[in-house]
């Protein structure tokens, strides 16, 4: 393996951080692979972080936004993968903030109407079950679930 010079590595992490939005935690994983040791990585990190490369928050915002557009995740799940990549709570709760509302609970109705066309059940309870499990695997929350499913259920009830 190449032994890299700080000067290389913080061209690497450079490179690295500015073709996408990173997280800290990757970008030092990072550096281990590339073979830095403990006190280059951290004058790398200290660089990046001075020169705005890494953000915690801006990758909180963008990270939220495509989770729960493109992947069509909850508030939940979106909260334990950022906790995992230990991102701090309040980087955490300004992504978060990306969320619309309408769009947030739109996104949820629109989940569940899908999946109650391709489940099949003997009775509304066995239905109602089966969505609830798949919108919290989702990561939505059970209130947000019975609500949406209230209103799924009156709708249908208006057809």
């Amino acid at each position: 393996m190449k032994e890299y010079t700080e000067k290389e590595l913080t061209l690497k992490a450079e490179a690295y951080c500015a073709a996408a939005e990173r997280c800290p935690a990757d970008v030092q994983a990072k550096l281990c692979q590339w073979g830095s040791d403990e006190p280059t990585a951290a004058a790398v990190m200290a660089h990046l972080f001075q020169e705005r490369y890494l953000d915690e928050s801006r990758y909180c915002v963008a990270f939220v936004r495509d989770k729960y557009r493109f992947n069509q995740w909850g508030r939940l799940k979106i909260v334990q993968a950022l906790r995992m990549k230990r991102l701090p709570d309040e980087a955490i709760d300004t992504g978060l903030q990306e969320i619309n509302e309408e769009e947030y609970t739109g996104l949820l109705r629109q989940l569940l109407r899908q999946k109650e066309k391709s489940i099949r059940t003997a009775n509304d309870y066995e239905r109602r079950a089966k969505l609830m499990r798949y919108a919290a695997g989702k990561g939505f929350t059970v209130d947000e679930i019975q609500q949406c499913l209230r209103h799924l259920d009156a709708d249908e009830f208006m057809e």
